[in-house]
């Protein structure tokens, strides 16, 4: 991993030295993605700065790198995982003068052209100075793992791997685009499908495409793009077998494991309780150091207990990583974090995949590169069952062929009306795709597409920064291009039997890891059960210091223009109550507007100048049932319940029963059933609950009931986390 910056001429003019405080500024706006080395290379029209983090020939692999004669002059980003097998086909009298799996680039450049990255495979961003055509070329991996941005005017082009380095540059506009921020399907979370080409955030900030290359003339500031790789169709493989699909897959998943441990330091394995990860682990041959979250989320839905299990069974060691949920991120630390994504995309999943990374850099520093099992969910079928609401394939199908209408109305409204979710239109759908735009569109591709576009602008861009962030590289198997294209051709029939719940990648494991990790469900980051305890952490931080966080958000004119003020305060307000009431991160997606366009206009200091907060430390466990009540202490610190506290049901909750059932009663929750409590099952903590009156004192109250403080004293202190109960404040 290393960052890139620079400048280049485009009206025939050289760049002189008087760019060279801008380079500098530039690389040290990216010197977090490069702690090893910093070089910087100017010439003619161009001008180069390149920080570097070292995994493959440390000693030799310095850039830019060039070609004898010096007619082409190359900087990289990423890894060039077959590079031996691209050297070995290059014409007979080639030199190779480094070790650097990027090197051999300029020679396949040289040969092939705007064909040269067809047969690579890695994850990349480049810039390339073809000096004797007079041209510069951008280009990106498949799935733009690794990221690159330019602004161009009608003199120059500045570019970086983060925004933040061209905004170094006075003459780079420092715009947020609101409006295609706010019309972001990813950003407003819309139920609807939405494979549009990934962006910026930022006016006049292009983001270069990934699987493409864009060449740009220097003599006139002309640009072109070619794309080497397409996203396959999904139309399937009528001739596909279902056990040679298994098999391939298995098999080219290994390799791609295999390639990604290329390196000459040390890699380490984010290990969750699923699947994905699992994986990765068992076919990982350098039998990695792993390291699991440990949060309130991940030990109430199993996810950190099965990761112990896994490695445990798999012979690995496994560090509990422990992201206290009693820490609240300051403002400052919540700014410094949103400002080195450069995305209003940021949340609780970002925050704490950012943690885990300072944790490694803190206590495993030889650690340079991580593997993944990012990427899974969205191209094998990860989330097949939660589409189908509780349903079978079929729903699923149904489901997603829903989304795609939805977005058909959004795009035609005047047409949306012969939409009929009976099947009873007497409009054909084929008419009515072609009209919104996609015409003949199978939603099973569509679906497909959308999660390509979703990786592009959240998945690949967060890991990517999070552990550049860290100095270390992010690298992810299953975003091997040989995967997604089997699974593209597994044909209709075998859909569901393959694509549904990832079983094409369950089967595959079969025989490789044990039965209970194999049939595993899929287990969320945070989500599911405990997700409550997460978003308290983040609502507080949102409230603290008087709302702090809101205030900045809100206080510049496009913000003021855009937003809702008093809306955006009183959903806090609401969640804050009850953080099920609505969407905690569409919130903060919000808010990060706001704060990104208020740091556009003063920009932070660098990231590797900033101020951090405590590492996390981990939790050791050795036997998980013996240890588990001394873990979920460390991790779950639920509010002190004390004799002399007063407590009462807020306004939003509601103790009711059924007359057809009176032993049964229900803890509703703004109008909703959200709990079930049997009266046989647990009369203390009933009985309590109807003498609550909140006027005498906790103590005195169980004393009164005569009932057991160990029985109600932990479900008191759970409800008041809850925001089921609430303490009143007494007047003085």
């Amino acid at each position: 991993m290393c960052g890139l910056s620079g400048i280049a001429r485009v009206d025939g003019r050289p760049v002189g030295e008087e760019a060279d405080a801008l380079l500098r500024r530039m690389a040290r706006a990216v010197a977090h993605r490069g702690p090893d080395d910093e070089t910087y290379f100017r010439s003619g029209p161009l001008g180069l700065g390149f920080v570097r983090l070292s995994l493959v020939d440390p000693e030799g692999g310095a850039q830019p790198l060039a070609t004898d004669d010096g007619g082409l002059v190359l900087i990289a980003n990423g890894e060039i995982y077959n590079h031996r097998e691209l050297a070995a086909g290059l014409p007979a009298g080639t030199r190779l003068r480094t070790r650097s799996d990027c090197e051999v680039l300029l020679h396949l450049y040289r040969r092939d052209g705007l064909r040269f990255l067809d047969r690579v495979r890695g994850m990349f961003s480049l810039v390339l100075w073809d000096r004797d055509r007079g041209r510069l070329v951008f280009a990106r991996d498949r799935f733009g793992i690794k990221p690159l941005f330019y602004h161009l005017n009608r003199e120059r082009v500045v570019f970086a791997s983060e925004i933040k380095a061209l905004f170094e540059d006075p003459d780079c506009p420092r715009d947020l685009d609101w409006d295609r921020a706010l019309g972001d399907q990813l950003l407003s979370m819309a139920p609807v499908t939405d494979d549009s080409p990934a962006h910026s955030w930022f006016k006049d900030i292009e983001l270069v495409p990934a699987a493409s290359i864009v060449t740009l003339d220097l003599n006139d500031g002309s640009r072109s793009t070619h794309r080497y790789w397409d996203f396959p169709s999904y139309e399937g493989d009528a001739a596909a077998s279902e056990s040679q699909l298994v098999a391939d897959y298995g098999r080219i998943l290994a390799e791609s494991i295999d390639d990604c441990q290329m390196a000459d330091v040390e890699i380490g394995l984010f290990l969750s309780g699923g699947i994905d990860s699992a994986a990765v682990a068992a076919l990982a041959s350098l039998k990695p150091r792993t390291f699991t979250a440990l949060n309130g989320s991940t030990l109430a839905n199993g996810d950190a207990e099965s990761a112990h299990h896994i490695a445990g069974v798999l012979g690995l060691a496994n560090h509990q990583v422990l992201l206290d949920s009693s820490h609240t991120p300051s403002a400052e630390e919540w700014k410094r974090h949103l400002w080195l994504l450069e995305t209003p995309l940021a949340g609780p999943e970002t925050f704490y995949k950012y943690e885990m990374y300072r944790y490694v850099g803190a206590h495993a520093p030889e650690i340079k590169a991580m593997l993944l099992g990012g990427g899974a969910d969205e191209f094998n079928g990860g989330y097949s069952k939660t589409m189908a609401g509780g349903g079978e394939w079929p729903d699923f199908v149904r489901n997603v062929d829903a989304l795609g209408t939805a977005r058909d109305r959004a795009l035609r409204p005047d047409v949306g009306a012969w939409w009929d979710g009976a099947g009873r239109s007497m409009v054909s759908a084929r008419y009515l795709r072609d009209v919104a735009g996609r015409p003949a569109s199978d939603p099973y591709a569509e679906l497909f597409r959308w999660k390509y576009r979703d990786v592009q602008l959240y998945n690949c861009w967060h890991e990517d920064r999070t552990a550049a962030g860290n100095g270390i590289e992010a690298r992810v198997p299953f975003l091997d291009h040989r995967l997604i294209e089997l699974v593209a051709a597994v044909p209709e029939p075998l859909r569901a039997n393959l694509v549904w719940d990832k079983q094409i990648l369950r089967r595959a494991m079969v025989g490789i890891l044990p039965p209970e990790m194999v049939n595993r469900p899929k287990g969320p980051f945070f989500y599911g059960s405990g997700e409550h305890l997460t978003y308290r952490t983040f609502l507080r931080m949102l409230a603290q210091n008087g709302d702090q966080l809101l205030d900045e958000a809100l206080a510049s004119d496009a913000a003021r223009e855009r937003l809702d003020a008093d809306q955006v305060r009183a959903q806090l307000r609401r969640l804050e109550q009850d953080p099920s009431a609505g969407h905690v991160e569409l919130l903060l997606r919000v808010v990060n507007l706001g704060l990104l366009e208020r740091m556009t206009r003063d920009l932070p200091t660098p990231h590797v100048e900033s101020r951090k907060a405590p590492v996390p430390q981990s939790v050791p466990v050795t036997d998980w049932a013996a240890e588990r009540e001394a873990v979920e202490a460390r991790v779950v610190r639920r509010p002190e319940v004390t004799q002399e506290q007063v407590l009462e049901l807020p306004e939003h909750v509601l103790l009711l029963h059924s007359a057809d059932e009176p032993a049964v009663w229900y803890l509703v929750v703004d109008g909703s059933i959200e709990y079930v409590l049997d009266e046989v099952e647990n009369p203390d903590w009933l009985r309590f609950l109807h003498a609550l009156d909140g006027k005498r004192p906790y103590g005195e109250l169980v004393a009164a009931l005569g009932a057991d403080p160990a029985a109600v004293t932990p479900l008191a202190a759970e409800a008041l986390e809850l925001g089921l109960l609430t303490s009143v404040v007494r007047a003085e």
